[in-house]
């Protein structure tokens, strides 16, 4: 079996689509810690909102790391959700963003001069980032579905983020992808669709029912990544 990436921007469906995938096929699926796994370990006591750019890229690195741990234990083929792309997208999109949705241009600006010489480093490192990122998904991934933004943006308290930055993410992965001659598959309509595109495409027979496995793929991330504590502010 392949190296599969379910890719895409914030709240596309990657993670129930990759569990749906997996039960369906019996494939491993592998997921990257999300910030808020790592904040606590990392830098014990302290918000992402209070993270300096050192610190958020160091968090990037971090959730890079694991996810390279993770995908490492199946050799002989797995289903990620998403890919090393989405952590240098996510912290590259902030330069244009803000760090958080609620973030004025002029505070990101304000921020920007009120730390130069780290915001400076930031945009360095992220830059150097990128090429370790783009090298790691060009050589160890063999099939990108990518999911396009569809449905509706939820601001869930986890994900700190906007429909802007969703929207724009979008477009710079998508750029990506062209920059580094990838050609993803675009797999677009509701759950059931998706999964059967996928399947078709890869002419492999479900294991289950499919509904049963969109069914079961949303219990899970509901149970195991929606119930994730938000840190105390």
């Amino acid at each position: 079996m392949k190296k599969i990436v379910i890719s895409g921007t914030y709240c596309t469906g990657k993670t129930t689509l990759s569990l749906a995938l997996s039960l369906a096929t019996g494939v491993p699926v592998t997921h990257a810690l999300t910030m808020r796994e790592i904040l606590p370990n990392l830098f014990p006591g302290k918000t992402l909102r209070a993270c300096s750019y050192a610190e958020l890229l160091c968090l990037g690195m971090r959730r890079f790391a694991e996810r390279i741990h993770a995908e490492a234990k199946f050799t002989d083929g797995f289903i990620s959700d998403g890919c090393t792309l989405q952590e240098w997208l996510y912290g590259s999109t902030r330069l244009y963003t803000g760090a958080y949705p609620d973030e004025y241009p002029w505070q990101m600006k304000l921020k920007q001069l009120l730390h130069y010489r780290q915001y400076r480093n930031f945009v360095v490192q992220l830059h150097q980032f990128e090429g370790m990122a783009k090298a790691y998904a060009t050589s160890h991934y063999d099939t990108f579905f990518h999911l396009p933004v569809e449905f509706d943006f939820v601001a869930d308290g986890h994900r700190p983020t906007s429909e802007r930055f969703r929207q724009l993410s979008e477009i710079r992965l998508l750029t990506a992808y062209k920059e580094m001659g990838l050609h993803p598959e675009i797999i677009s309509g509701n759950p059931l669709a998706r999964l059967e595109k996928i399947l078709n495409h890869l002419n492999v027979s479900p294991i289950i029912d499919l509904e049963e496995a969109i069914d079961r793929a949303a219990k899970i991330r509901k149970a195991q990544f929606d119930a994730i504590k938000l840190e105390q502010s």
